[in-house]
């Protein structure tokens, strides 16, 4: 297969990345046919940072700051949260994610990655799983990087539970998806509109 001359390489390298930042030199080696140290240069050349500088960058830029827990108890890297809207996080399988014998991921950190993430979407104090309907669509593997991204759907505000939905990926393949009921506490101790906060401890 004939290469791509340098200058269209950068142009759709370039392209690729605006389009997905979560792009692995991997995946980019794979779309533009050519070797992994091709891709390096090509993103030096560019002044391309690599995925996990990519995905700092965004966060500083672009999101709330977490209320619901603790941003160390958020399972995967926030890279996007606009809260009560929507966030984006990504979590790499690695060694101590995965069973020894087959490399596949256990089920329970992608759904730790996703369920965090639907919790950390909720603009509130309290936020906890009330039930949650999951499906594994396919195994997460050693090395692969799974990006979730969570939408909510109805935010609870009067009823004090709120709808999430959740998609995980490894690149274009969705890996898990999940839609979670949770709890917030904003129910309890304020109505919209009014202008005090009551605790309720």
């Amino acid at each position: 297969m004939e290469r791509l001359p340098k200058r269209q390489r950068h142009q759709q390298l370039s392209r690729l990345i605006e389009e997905n930042p979560f792009l692995t030199d991997r995946e980019l080696t794979r779309l533009l046919k050519v070797s992994i140290q091709t891709i390096r240069l090509d993103r030096l050349e560019l002044a391309i940072p690599e995925l996990r500088e990519r995905l700092k960058a965004m966060a500083e830029r672009s999101y709330d700051s977490v209320r619901s827990l603790p941003l160390h108890e958020v399972i995967g890297d926030i890279v996007d949260l606009q809260l009560d809207k929507s966030g984006i996080s990504l979590f790499e399988i690695r060694e101590e994610h995965v069973f020894s014998r087959t490399g596949i991921a256990r089920g329970h950190h992608v759904f730790a990655q996703a369920n965090s993430l639907a919790v950390a979407v909720i603009n509130d104090e309290v936020a906890l799983t009330s039930s949650a309907d999951i499906r594994f669509i396919r195994p997460a593997r050693l090395g692969e990087k799974c990006i979730a991204k969570a939408y909510v759907r109805s935010s609870g505000e009067q009823k004090g539970k709120a709808k999430v939905e959740v998609f995980t990926y490894v690149g274009e393949e969705m890996v898990f998806t999940g839609n979670f009921v949770i709890y917030r506490s904003t129910a309890l101790g304020e109505r919209e509109g009014a202008g005090r906060h009551a605790d309720s401890h």
